[in-house]
């Protein structure tokens, strides 16, 4: 599964006094050489289920119909009704639950971590949009190096499948 949904937009709303961020790493399992990427998502205020299904929608679309496997966490709205009822009308998208509370298991985490030492460390933005600006710059310094994103699936200790990163 090769993932990357990089919303950009050169202005944020102003008005924002809160941002999310949703992030996924993934492979294409087929075809490795296609990289390890990530996809990102950046919007006001919180995640809820319905937010996130409109993510998976841009997911279905952007895959054209390849089968993705998602790995999530316990996180509520993963695993809502509404999002269990969604899920199983996709014929394209599976799930596939971590443990309750392991963040060692999640690549993302390393994402985070990479942004917070690095474009985040230390940004005292304006705006909230300095921050997503920052954010995004992070993004494309870890996708512009092949061998950070499979670094962070690789740290977790899950089976990755080819086991080496492509060269």
């Amino acid at each position: 599964m090769q993932l990357y949904l990089l919303e950009h937009s050169d202005e944020y709303p102003d008005n924002w006094k809160r941002a999310s961020m949703a992030g996924a790493l993934g492979y294409h399992s087929t075809d490795p050489d296609r990289g390890a990427r990530l996809c990102f998502h950046l919007k006001p205020g919180s995640y809820d289920t319905t937010a996130l299904i409109e993510v998976l929608e841009q997911m279905k679309v952007f895959y054209r119909g390849e089968r993705v496997v998602l790995v999530w966490d316990g996180l509520s709205a993963h695993w809502s009704r509404a999002m269990r009822a969604w899920v199983a009308e996709q014929d394209w998208l599976s799930l596939e639950r971590l443990p309750a509370y392991a963040p060692e298991l999640k690549p993302v985490e390393l994402l985070w971590s990479s942004l917070k030492k690095r474009e985040l460390a230390n940004l005292a933005g304006d705006h909230l949009a300095d921050v997503a600006d920052a954010t995004e710059q992070g993004i494309h310094r870890i996708n512009a190096n092949p061998r950070l994103p499979w670094s962070f699936l690789a740290h977790t200790g899950l089976t990755v499948l080819p086991p080496h990163p492509p060269n």
